[in-house]
């Protein structure tokens, strides 16, 4: 058979990196090896078991029909007044497309705001899909990169140096992946005078907008007045409440963007799942959720506390304590060059492929992050894998030379 023609676009999408560090993890757990993976990007916890109920009522009533396409009316409705309570937003349902994850959502918005060569600006380290999702819609990335003394975050400077006469928008998360620091809202408010200036778009991340710390609080940039048709809020709800399987994401804009998208999601996934949905609307109803997003906070900043003591247990590594999400992303340069063996770990990901290998300890390296130095440790895992993954890393760095 002759050699297919196939899309040059898709063979040089880069592999998402979460994904083949964990496969090769799963791999050696098969064989029988005992390796502990700090990879997970979702919570260990089982999805609440009220919210499981609503979704086992719909499936035993037969509710497996299409719904409306930007999703039921009785979701969109209290996904506006979860905005409006928790974020302070003035929105509507017209303002709420619902999607198969806040993935979806993300490329639902690139596609709808952006025309081939259009520039969007993002941090790094930032999310590895944000590069990739903008080159699928024929835009550039456009990459600044941040550095310690800001946390990894923008500055107000940086955004205004980056943008050009083909800048449609800035994308971002906060509290961020992979990071789990937070944009402040007077730092908001500063990129806010700068968005609204040279009118361009803000695509803001919040899918980790629950999972706090310190008493820090989350400010959506999508509730500034002046802004607010210029913002378009990427939010799901895979990580607050551990439903990431279910794919239930959404996508808060002004009412054009949102009757784009519509039209763009019925020529390709229409609706997002009838089921997950039901799910959705308990989720966001019942106050029980807001009792179990909180217990799971406290386990979540309980094990940011361990692991943070950790690695700022071993020597040359440099880390600042996450604000919200439940990663770490120290960085490791010193360690670079360093040998086992004789043989020297020149790379971020030489260096997790030991780790792996010799130390069976699965993490994700900074470069699919954007990051030559960094290394991305999540706790999402048992106290007990925790403890074991910690003495693995003391371990594992002492025995570079």
């Amino acid at each position: 058979m002759k050699k297919l023609n196939l899309s040059k676009k898709v063979i040089n999408l880069s592999p998402s990196p979460t994904l083949r560090i964990s496969a090769l993890a799963k791999e050696l757990q098969s064989k029988g090896i005992d390796v502990v993976g700090l990879t997970a990007g979702e919570p260990n916890f089982p999805t609440p078991q009220f919210i499981k109920d609503e979704a086992i009522k719909a499936i035993k009533d037969n509710f497996s029909k299409y719904t409306a396409n930007p999703g039921m009316p009785e979701l969109r409705k209290a996904i506006a007044d979860k905005l409006k309570r928790d974020n302070n937003f003035e929105c509507s349902s017209e303002n709420i497309i619902v999607t198969s994850g806040a993935k979806h959502a993300i490329f639902n918005a690139l596609q709808t705001i952006c025309n081939k060569g259009d520039e969007v600006i993002i941090g790094a380290p930032y999310w590895v899909s944000y590069p990739e999702m903008i080159k699928l819609v024929d835009a550039v990335p456009i990459i600044i990169n941040t550095t310690e003394n800001t946390k990894y975050k923008v500055t107000p400077a940086q955004l205004l140096k980056a943008i050009t006469k083909k800048t449609k928008a800035f994308i971002f998360s906060s509290p961020a992946n992979p990071t789990g620091n937070i944009y402040t809202e007077s730092e908001l408010r500063e990129i806010a005078k700068i968005v609204k200036k040279y009118n361009i778009f803000i695509i803001a991340d919040e899918i980790y907008e629950k999972l706090l710390y310190d008493r820090n609080r989350h400010f959506s940039i999508g509730s500034i007045e002046e802004i607010k048709e210029q913002v378009l809020t990427i939010n799901g709800l895979s990580k607050s409440f551990a439903m990431t399987g279910w794919r239930l994401g959404y996508l808060c804009a002004n009412k054009n963007i949102i009757t784009l998208c519509d039209n763009l999601q019925g020529q390709m996934t229409s609706n997002a799942s009838s089921i997950s949905q039901k799910a959705a609307i308990e989720a966001l109803n019942n106050r029980q959720s807001y009792i179990d997003i909180e217990t799971m906070r406290k386990v979540f900043e309980e094990r940011r506390n361990y692991l943070y003591k950790i690695v700022s247990s071993i020597p040359h590594i440099t880390c600042s304590i996450p604000e919200g999400a439940f990663f770490l992303f120290p960085n490791v340069s010193n360690y670079l060059g360093k040998k086992f063996k004789g043989k020297a770990l020149k790379t971020i990901d030489q260096l997790s492929e030991y780790f792996l290998q010799v130390e069976k300890l699965a993490f994700i390296p900074g470069s699919g992050f954007g990051s030559k130095t960094c290394i991305r440790l999540s706790y999402a895992v048992s106290m007990e894998e925790l403890k074991i993954a910690g003495e693995r890393l003391i371990n594992g760095f002492k025995n570079l030379k």
